[in-house]
């Protein structure tokens, strides 16, 4: 039996080269763009009434506390105190996707998430009863809403 001793070549480039072909295409565009998006969020004009800001942010927050004094409130306790309202005018899933949507706008609310699903779903149990209250449980802030119905319940 003969075996043959000439050279096998490749053809085409191989894997990893495709991938870093591509990686040093799409890379500098990811970044251009990403970069150019940031720039035009960024109030430049130093006008206060053009920045974009959440509700959170737009109205300050201050009234009586309990000791009878004004102070400033976090942005997270008129989140809480806005989706607790909220939960009782309509249903938990419209204070659930609200909160979700406050996170997702403002990152710096996300160790605050629990929480306040939490809170929210102690209120649920109160408005609208343990099993239903279950009933509207959704992964935000990972399971903090049904383990405040739980809690609640419990």
């Amino acid at each position: 039996m003969k075996h043959t001793t000439t050279p096998r070549t490749r053809r085409g480039p191989g894997p990893a080269r495709l991938i870093g072909r591509s990686l040093a295409f799409v890379l500098p565009v990811v970044l251009v763009l990403s970069g150019t998006l940031a720039v035009t969020r960024v109030n430049w004009s130093g006008d206060s009434s053009d920045s974009v800001l959440t509700a959170a942010e737009a109205v300050p927050a201050s009234g009586p506390d309990t000791t009878g004094s004004t102070r400033s409130r976090a942005p997270h306790e008129v989140l809480r105190d806005e989706l607790l309202l909220e939960l009782q005018e309509q249903d938990p899933e419209a204070a659930l996707t609200h909160l979700q949507r406050a996170v997702n706008g403002r990152p710096s609310l996300a160790r605050h998430c629990a929480s306040i699903a939490r809170a929210l779903g102690r209120a649920a149990v109160k408005v609208y009863g343990p099993s239903r209250a279950q009933s509207y449980s959704r992964p935000v802030c990972d399971t903090s809403f049904a383990s405040g119905v739980a809690a609640q319940y419990g």
